[in-house]
């Protein structure tokens, strides 16, 4: 597998993004590796938060998060996905797929030993951080999910999402850090904006933003379809703590949390809500927010 790695230069003097860049090797499926970047910070005996990011973003998306949980003594993990971020880049769309994805998330889990973990996932992050919950429910304590499903194909994912989709695959120059900017209600500096964009210095590194619009179930019979209906069979039985928190303001994902709270029995009783004033990329818009309904989860939840 042919990949490319962002050189460390692009990644210097990032706003609001002082944290220390850790690596581990994830196996590329055809007997080389991939290095995985994540982020591990606050004490290492502590349970661990675990953030997932999603599409075009990186683990920068969790900044204003991260000093907030580890104040409250967690110890805090986010990687980025392959393909994104500081994670190595496979250069060929074919190289990337919904299984694949997670697997490689599957090894950062297993390498790491995470243990009585509380899942945060948005977008992506939880359309593979919700399979791992299903397939290592052992190793998950609560989960909040924010702006993400877990799609089978069995419905029509709407016309926002289409209209997405059909952008990602003919904008000449697919803009990272342009579609953060249009999937959040509060302006981003330019800084902020070419912080999104630091691990792309040319087209090349963004087969894997490219491709996740594609990768996600439209149809039955779509190949992560099946593997995404058993996860659902294995959540409507999920008893341990389950949190919605969605935004007021994302069109792609609108809904999914009633959803969720029709289906899994974690989520009976726990204290849902609603961040107004967030469009899709809520941590954007209102991380600090969010970062506060995870600890009130975690202390309700012990």
């Amino acid at each position: 597998m042919e990949f490319l790695r962002t050189p460390d230069s692009c990644f210097t003097n990032l706003p609001g993004y002082p944290f220390t860049p850790h690596y581990l090797q994830v196996d590329d499926g055809e007997s080389g590796q991939l290095r995985v970047h994540y982020l591990d910070e606050g004490p290492a005996t502590a349970d661990p938060v675990l953030l997932m990011h999603g599409e075009p973003s990186w683990s920068y998306l969790y900044r204003k998060m991260i000093p907030l949980l580890v104040a409250a003594g967690h110890r805090v993990i986010a990687p980025d996905l392959v393909g994104f971020g500081r994670s190595d880049k496979p250069t060929q769309r074919q190289d990337y797929s919904y299984q694949r994805h997670v697997d490689w998330m599957q090894s950062v889990l297993e390498q790491l030993d995470l243990k009585r973990v509380t899942l945060v996932c948005q977008d992506w992050g939880g359309l593979i951080g919700l399979r791992l919950v299903a397939e290592h429910p052992l190793r998950f304590a609560r989960v909040v999910a924010a702006n993400t499903m877990l799609p089978t194909g069995d419905h029509n994912p709407g016309a926002a999402f289409s209209n997405w989709q059909k952008f990602s695959q003919e904008v000449p120059v697919f803009p990272a850090g342009g579609v953060i900017k249009g999937g959040t209600l509060t302006p981003l500096p330019q800084a902020v904006i070419d912080a999104y964009d630091a691990p792309y210095p040319d087209e090349r590194y963004k087969e894997g933003a490219r491709q996740f619009p594609l990768l996600v179930p439209t149809t039955p019979d779509d190949p992560a379809a099946a593997a995404n209906r058993a996860a659902w069979a294995v959540l409507a039985n999920w008893c341990k703590p389950f949190l919605t928190a969605f935004s007021d303001s994302d069109p792609i994902t609108a809904g999914g949390d009633k959803l969720m709270q029709k289906v899994i029995p974690g989520t009976q009783g726990q204290a849902h809500t609603t961040i107004a004033g967030a469009g899709h990329f809520l941590q954007e818009d209102r991380g600090e927010e969010l970062a506060a309904v995870v600890l009130r989860f975690i202390v309700a939840t012990p």
